[in-house]
């Protein structure tokens, strides 16, 4: 390496120093222009890290700054649900390379698997609720009492209505004096946040507030918020609960003679054949399927395996949809597991 004034065209050179990210552009300030960027594609595969240790987390934090900075193909999120940092990249290997030079570089150890799942819950049928919260410790207490339905709602109420979930009051008279409805509404949000199945966001449910009580000492905002999330959550394990996964759209491109081992490899996802197209020549094909997105991470390395790293894949997000049975009681002992651990804990 020697020191050089000036470089032209074509030649590789190095500076010390400088804050930057890869194909950002240089110039003597002269000059307002900015070269175009190479083709970044979009990550197809991600991984929840986290630091082994919590003293570990200021040189976790170095190491992502730095990795995204010199390498525009590595993505760094927090997921605003499950709260977990998650790493996405062009492979498993690739990911693989960071966290190894994450514990060889900045001494942090990391504890790695993929991310949780956004799951959702719905109901399918409309069931009644007549719920009353009262509780007394001395001193003024207590007391809410509420009643009506939950019902489904349909893709095309969601999108005109531009939420996923609806609260209605059609209470007539005072029994529920007025300035306790917007309680009973926030009562609803709580209850849509975490569902009684998994925990999980619940959306396409219609509240609907038909009548209640109240006590003239012991009734509260506090109280009748309460009483309307608890009266969902019970109300909703009796109107044919589901919980519903994320389907992504799969495009899958190969040479035509791994078309067998591919779509055999979907299938065994749980994956649905949409469409195959084959091109003009003949020698490649196009494959479109809706696959859960649980079942596809660790499918970019089966499908280099299968095609001989001839074989390319993108997805999207497709729509959610009610998992199998067998999935559902899985989830939900797994949340009944989780919650006993949290209890037990505190």
């Amino acid at each position: 390496m020697e020191e050089i004034e000036e470089a032209h065209a074509g030649d590789v050179v190095a500076m010390f120093g400088v804050d930057c990210r890869s194909m950002d552009t240089f110039s003597d300030g002269n000059m307002n222009i900015a070269m175009s960027s190479m083709f970044v594609p979009l990550p197809v595969m991600s991984l929840a890290v986290k630091p082994a240790e919590t003293k570990m987390q200021n040189n976790f934090a170095k190491a992502l700054t730095k990795f995204t900075k010199e390498d525009p193909t590595l993505r760094v999120k927090v997921d605003s649900e499950t709260k977990e940092t998650v790493l996405s990249g062009m492979g498993e290997l690739h990911l693989e390379v960071y966290i190894e030079r994450m514990k060889r570089e900045y001494n942090v150890e990391c504890i790695s698997g993929q991310p949780n799942v956004n799951y959702k819950e719905t109901i399918a049928a409309r069931a009644e609720f007549d719920w009353l919260h009262k509780k007394q410790s001395g001193g003024s207490g207590q007391y809410a009492k509420v009643t009506g339905y939950i019902e489904p709602m349909t893709e095309e109420e969601i999108k005109e209505l531009g939420k996923p979930n609806e609260f209605k009051n059609k209470c007539i008279g005072t029994n529920i004096p007025p300035e306790y409805y917007p309680s009973c509404e926030k009562g609803m949000n709580d209850a849509m946040h975490e569902g009684s199945l998994v925990g999980c966001e619940v959306e396409g449910i219609r509240v609907v507030l038909q009548d209640g009580a109240s006590h003239a000492v012991d009734s509260s905002d506090m109280a009748f918020r309460i009483c309307m999330a608890n009266a969902i959550r019970e109300t909703m394990k009796s109107a044919q609960p589901s919980v519903l996964e994320p389907v992504m759209t799969v495009e899958v491109e190969i040479p035509s003679e791994f078309q067998g081992a591919v779509t055999a490899s979907l299938s065994k996802r749980m994956g649905m054949i949409q469409s195959s197209d084959m091109n003009d020549d003949g020698s490649g094909l196009k494959l479109e399927a809706h696959v859960p997105l649980a079942n596809m991470f660790g499918y970019s390395t089966e499908l280099r395996s299968l095609t001989q790293g001839k074989g390319e894949f993108t997805m999207e997000y497709f729509n959610h949809t009610p998992v199998p049975r067998n999935v559902q009681d899985e989830l939900m002992e797994k949340y009944k597991m989780e919650r006993l651990e949290k209890e037990a804990a505190a």
